[in-house]
């Protein structure tokens, strides 16, 4: 065949995008149980981070805490894993709700919806930590809130994006932001749940009675999402909190 024709040039064409196509299949296949692992290591990483636990001894000294001993490390301080429905009911434990795909279900009914609960202790304090996910300004952010055994301190938060700016609302991510977010309460001082709210020209100091934070400059609308994704994924584990707080009071 003449390799300067055009059917020469489109049958090469052809077969070169058969075997790049090919070649790329066969590598994302390869891959997947590896990439898989990685979301897992990095999601339990992320909920052992937001109770405080960013390091791990190891002969005699602190590490940090990497992805392979999160994961390692993660039913040590995780006791309890479990999933609600909207009546705060547990309808999934252990892997099952380890499991569920907040992505996939903010995309359903409220009714139909599971929301995922940890439960952890550390140096004898127990903790509730909620997966939280929502919009950003240019796209979905996410993250996970821990509270104290008290239902109402927040212990800590991480936060992480797919889209925002760097420099601005990707700041979202650095510890400075994240570690203003310690000892605020969600509930107000009439007992109603409102969450953490991200304030631009916030001037409440060191308060951590007033339910709000410094927002970063330039980034209002990633806050103002950060602000709505606490607020929304904490409303859906109302009922769930109310029954503890019952237990607890029973129980004194």
């Amino acid at each position: 065949m003449d390799k300067s024709s055009n059917a020469y040039t489109f049958i090469f064409a052809i077969i070169m995008v058969i075997v790049v196509g090919s070649v790329l299949a066969f590598a994302s296949i390869s891959l997947k149980d590896r990439q898989n692992a990685n979301v897992k290591q990095e999601k339990m990483q992320n909920i052992l981070y937001t109770v405080g636990v960013d390091s791990i001894e190891q002969n005699g000294e602190l590490v940090p805490l990497t992805r392979p001993l999160a994961e390692a490390n993660f039913k040590k301080y995780i006791t309890n894993q479990i999933a609600l429905n909207n009546k705060g009911e547990i309808i999934a434990e252990g892997d099952k709700a380890f499991n569920v795909d907040l992505a996939k279900e903010l995309g359903k009914d409220d009714n139909e919806q599971k929301f995922p609960l940890y439960e952890a202790e550390v140096d004898g304090e127990k903790y509730y930590i909620i997966p939280l996910r929502g919009t950003g300004l240019w796209d979905a952010i996410w993250g996970y809130i821990s509270l104290k055994d008290d239902v109402n301190t927040v212990k800590g938060v991480v936060f992480d994006h797919k889209g925002e700016t760097t420099g601005l609302g990707g700041e979202i991510t650095k510890a400075w932001f994240q570690e203003r977010f310690a000892d605020e309460k969600i509930f107000d001082s009439s007992g109603n749940l409102v969450g953490v709210s991200v304030v631009k020209g916030y001037g409440g100091g060191n308060n951590k009675d007033d339910n709000a934070v410094d927002a970063i400059s330039g980034a209002t609308i990633t806050g103002d999402g950060v602000s709505d994704i606490i607020s929304e994924r904490l409303q859906r584990y109302l009922p769930y909190f109310k029954q503890q707080t019952e237990i607890k009071v029973a129980t004194k």
